[in-house]
């Protein structure tokens, strides 16, 4: 059966997060289609990974056995996120936009999983392919017209990371204005922000069964 890897990074719950809400639709279309397969989650908000120190970083580019206890010690850990990443068929991550930019705890982790030669800049890389789909929640609009548009770092970010670097098969699903509900500057916005999220949920359902039909054929 198929393996889902999960990637949760907001600090709210998912009674008070987009990225979540909208993610626990596509796991749960998904877990619907594949009752026996395996889900790999990490909430890194609630259990962040370490982030890349030097020893980790080095070792990446020795061979095993010339590795310093410091070194094997960093890299174990680095090594069994990237196995996670390749014997996953699919991958899910909640990417809320921070700051115009995602958390950094998901920035923890992708500095742990690409490592080039191996997840990155290999022809025989085993993630190269791999869809993942990315709930990529804002507190306002960032779409191409909008005022703000030359701040969105998130899709641009994580399209060159995960498509151009990992060369993931990358879909972006974004459910946009969600403070709109609680800034009454934004009042005018929540029909707005309320049609985002429906069509949010619809589009993570959606996607779902497609990936699953797609991996079952």
């Amino acid at each position: 059966m198929a393996t889902l890897l999960h990637i949760d990074s907001s600090v709210f719950p998912a009674s008070a997060s987009a990225s979540r809400a909208v993610a626990d639709a596509f796991r749960t279309a998904w877990e619907e289609q594949h009752p026996n397969g395996t889900v790999i989650h990490h909430d890194l908000a609630a259990h962040p990974v370490a982030h890349i120190t030097a020893d980790a970083h080095t070792a990446g580019f020795a061979a095993p056995d010339t590795h310093t206890p410091e070194q094997a010690a960093a890299f174990a850990e680095r090594a069994r996120l990237i196995e996670e990443l390749e014997q996953a068929d699919a991958v899910l991550i909640g990417a809320p936009m921070h700051n115009f930019s995602i958390p950094s705890t998901l920035k923890a982790w992708l500095d742990n999983v690409i490592l080039i030669g191996r997840t990155a800049m290999s022809e025989d890389s085993k993630v190269k392919g791999t869809p993942v789909t990315v709930i990529a929640s804002r507190g306002g609009s960032y779409a191409p017209g909008t005022p703000r548009e030359p701040y969105e770092y998130v899709q641009n970010y994580l399209q060159a990371v995960l498509g151009d670097t990992l060369g993931l098969d990358v879909h972006f699903i974004v459910p946009e204005l969600t403070m709109a509900p609680h800034n009454p500057a934004m009042s005018e916005l929540v029909p707005l922000s309320e049609a985002s999220r429906v069509q949010a949920l619809e589009a993570a359902t959606a996607r779902a069964k497609e990936l699953t039909a797609r991996l079952a054929a």
